[in-house]
């Protein structure tokens, strides 16, 4: 009994602790904001726009508002004294809430505001107007009004994916140690790796690009399956995500990231409720597409992912999970695959791409041709080694 009085003590003071500083921090911003307004210290204004999706009813546009920082692109030059730099500046953001956006559409103009952290959401009815073999689409945001001075013509392009009909299946996959290698179980390593490097130092898992390469291709020969990418990393890291994904030339997708804030619920001290409502929406938009789940077996992708197939029963095709290689999650992985079996949905714990790639070659998601290619990237991925970093 004592035990649980303690118990529901401490969770109440956590509880309490959480709120003052979320109360802290929303008071904070508030001066900030107000002094950075007085005293006119205004960078230039900077409209980030976040890739997003649709279908060929609706559309979302996502992004934020924030004073430009000037962080630059990688070069393979970049010391770990720069890179560290340029992190500082992603997470030490100064956003801009109430500025007013035009978004023109269809020959009408449609409008957003954006909120104390300086995001913006709007969703327009596209009414089946876009051409159905297109997979992207390109909507032009303008800030028109702010809270600081700003020079006149700020726009940026939201790109918005909407899968055409005949899209065979789609594809959701984890970012961190599931394509970059990130080390998220060891709060260390995972802060080295973040900080110290940049999109051109930090490398993908062997044989990743060709592999989701050739699910994107599927088995028409198209290359129209859309890849979605749901991670925990917060939105602070959108542009060095961005950056690693193009530049080893793994498919484009929507990055649907999470907003870190002291003012999340202690409930929310995770990042399962994130990606279960992400995915959720996901397949909730697309009823008619079925699904591929790519994660790894670090942390809760084996657990999120049963729960999605129990709720979206006859929607997941299969589930590749990349063993990071830790005994305790490798075991727990394997009772979730296992539990799987009476919904007939396989989730295949692999150690690299080849092994996923011949699985999916099996059950026909991709052609069998593809695997030399993998097995060849795989090989080639294994030969690289990050480049050397100057302080």
């Amino acid at each position: 009994m004592l035990r649980v009085i303690i118990y529901y003590s401490v969770s109440k003071i956590k509880k309490r602790l959480l709120q003052l500083a979320a109360d802290f921090e929303k008071n904070f911003d508030e001066l900030a904001y107000e002094f950075r307004k007085r005293l006119n210290a205004d960078d230039p204004l900077q409209i980030i726009t976040y890739r997003s999706y649709g279908t060929a009813d609706q559309l979302y546009v996502k992004g934020r508002v924030l004073k430009d920082k000037g962080i630059l692109k990688p070069t393979d030059k970049d010391t770990v004294l720069k890179n560290l730099i340029s992190m500082y500046k992603r997470f030490t953001t100064d956003e801009v809430p109430n500025a007013r956006l035009r978004i023109n559409f269809r020959n009408r103009q449609h409008f957003a505001v954006t909120d104390d952290e300086g995001y913006f959401t709007l969703k327009l009815n596209s009414e089946g107007s876009f051409k159905q073999d297109d997979l992207w689409h390109e909507i032009e945001v303008e800030l028109v009004d702010a809270p600081y001075a700003f020079t006149k013509n700020i726009k940026s392009t939201v790109n918005i994916l909407v899968p055409p009909p005949d899209s065979e299946y789609g594809i959701i996959s984890d970012i961190d140690d599931t394509i970059v290698k990130t080390s998220a179980t060891d709060l260390f390593a995972m802060a080295r790796i973040t900080f110290l490097n940049n999109a051109l130092s930090r490398l993908p898992f062997a044989g990743v690009t060709e592999f989701y390469r050739s699910l994107q291709l599927g088995r028409n020969g198209k290359r129209n399956n859309p890849f979605f990418y749901v991670s925990s990393s917060p939105w602070n890291l959108y542009d060095l995500l961005i950056d690693f994904l193009d530049l080893n030339n793994i498919p484009e997708g929507p990055l649907l990231l999470r907003d870190y804030g002291l003012d999340e619920k202690p409930e929310d001290d995770n990042h399962s409720s994130h990606k279960i409502k992400e995915i959720t929406n996901i397949l909730s938009a697309y009823p008619d597409l079925k699904f591929v789940l790519i994660g790894d077996s670090g942390q809760e992708d084996p657990a999120i992912y049963s729960e999605i197939v129990g709720l979206f029963p006859n929607r997941i095709l299969a589930i590749y999970i990349r063993d990071v290689q830790l005994p305790e999650r490798e075991r727990v992985a394997f009772n979730v695959a296992k539990g799987l079996s009476k919904s007939k949905v396989e989730m295949v714990i692999v150690d690299n791409t080849v092994e996923a790639a011949e699985h999916a070659s099996r059950i026909g998601l991709i052609n069998w041709e593809s695997i030399p290619e993998i097995e060849k990237d795989k090989n080639k991925d294994k030969g690289k080694a990050p480049g050397k970093q100057k302080i």
